[in-house]
Parts: structure tokens; C-alpha cells; sequence
């Protein structure tokens, strides 16, 4: 079908294999940290050293994280898409750039990136990859001691849910790729979509915690699943 329109989420899963820790499994980030220091505005307040020091470790770890057989089949789908009339509008949860550096031309980061730096104070932002300090002082306000990375905490509103929701309403299919399906508001798409009448489709490594909502099911690693997936999509347009 020509013209067809994919709406993709994608999680901590789709990066797994580059190296980059998921959050919620069983050895993931979230078991190792306490979330309510390192990843909340009240966390931040207490200790802004600690939050620094713990973005600063995952933006080293990011700067050597290459995109994975995944996110290179997205950006292909993408442009594949394109082509051929239709549109990939690809959602992330992810602050990490891999899909970017995989070539995709449009990503949307509901959760933030981390390689982007945050004033506290006025809320500025600006591209950057050096370590988080506490003496940098903010461009646009001239303050120092704000420099936060640009990355939605606990308690904090997701980024873009308007033209997200938007983007949902006019999807012909729905595809949730390497996600918890626990995070709100985005594990909630795949019901939103199904009430709209859209087909949905899981992608994973193994079922998430909504995986019965979906239609479709494909599990196994993604950089294996992805590409066929994708594959079978171009083939059938």
C-alpha cells in the first residue's frame, strides 16, 4: 500500500545490543541505582554532584556506542518509506543518538537526549557532550551551577505528546520495538491506537508487560528481528 504511514516506538531494547543498558530488566540500570537520587528534580536539588557524575558516566559510555543492524534498518525504512509516498514518524524513549547517527533524518525524543545540556534556571539548552560541571555557566541567563542534562526525570512531563498524539491518530500501523511496556505515558500507545481502529505490533526480545494488546508479535534479538521486519514491510508496499 502506497503512502502508508508506520508510527515506531522504540525502547532501551533497540540499543542493547550497542553496548547501552536497558532500565528495567532484571540486571538493568534501575536495578543498580536508586532512581529517586539520580533521576528526579528533587534528586538533582539534593545532590546536583551525584546526578552529574551519574549522566557524565552514561555520555562516556555513549561517545563509544555505535548504531546496531537495528537502527540502521529503521533509517532504511524510513527512506523506503519515503519513496514510496508513505512516512515513518519514528518516537524514542531513548536519550541515547544512535537512530541519528544510524542516518534516521526524523527522531523524536519524547524523554530528552542526553548529548544536549539543560540550564536549570531558564530552561536553555544546547548541544554538548563534555562532562556536566557545576561552574558552567548558562549562555542565555549567565548563571552558573544549573547545567543539567536535557533528559525527562520521574515527575517530569514527556516532550512532545502533542504532535505525538498527533503522529498516533494518523498511523496506519503502530510498532513498539524493545520496550518495557511499563513506562507511561508510552506504554498506553498501543491501547490509544487499537480504540482508533490501528493495527499494532510488538518487536522484542521477549514479551512485554502489554504484549497481549498487541496483534502482531515478532520476538528475538533486535537486531535480527528488526531488519527482517523491516524487510518484509518494503516488500509488501
Amino acid at each position: 500500500m502506497n503512502g502508508m504511514k508506520i508510527f515506531v516506538l522504540t525502547g532501551a531494547g533497540v540499543s542493547a545490543e550497542s553496548g547501552l543498558g536497558t532500565f528495567r530488566d532484571k540486571d538493568g540500570v534501575w536495578t543498580k541505582y536508586d532512581l529517586s537520587e539520580v533521576a528526579t528534580p528533587e534528586g538533582f536539588a539534593r545532590n546536583p554532584a551525584l546526578v552529574r557524575d551519574f549522566y557524565n558516566a552514561r555520555r562516556a559510555n555513549l561517545a563509544g556506542a555505535a548504531p546496531n543492524a537495528a537502527h540502521v534498518a529503521l533509517a532504511r525504512l524510513e527512506a523506503g518509506l519515503a519513496a514510496r509516498g508513505g512516512e515513518l514518524w519514528l518516537c524514542t524513549q531513548n536519550v541515547d543518538d544512535l537512530h541519528e547517527k544510524a542516518g534516521s533524518q526524523r527522531v523524536i525524543h519524547m524523554h530528552g537526549e542526553l548529548a544536549v545540556t539543560r540550564c536549570h534556571h531558564c530552561q536553555a539548552t544546547r548541544p554538548d557532550t563534555q562532562a556536566l560541571t557545576a561552574e558552567a555557566v548558562c549562555a542565555a541567563c549567565g548563571r552558573d551551577g544549573g547545567a543539567r542534562p536535557h533528559v525527562v526525570w520521574f515527575g517530569e512531563t514527556p516532550l512532545f505528546m502533542d504532535a505525538i498524539e498527533d503522529a498516533l491518530a494518523d498511523a496506519d500501523l503502530f510498532v513498539s520495538i524493545g520496550t518495557s511496556g511499563s513506562v507511561y505515558p508510552a506504554a498506553g500507545f498501543v491501547s490509544e491506537a487499537r480504540a482508533m481502529g490501528i493495527a499494532t505490533c510488538e518487536i522484542n526480545l521477549e514479551p512485554s508487560s502489554n504484549a497481549y494488546v498487541f496483534d502482531e508479535k515478532v520476538y528475538g534479538p533486535a537486531s535480527e528481528t528488526v531488519p527482517a521486519w523491516v524487510e518484509r514491510v518494503l516488500d509488501g508496499l
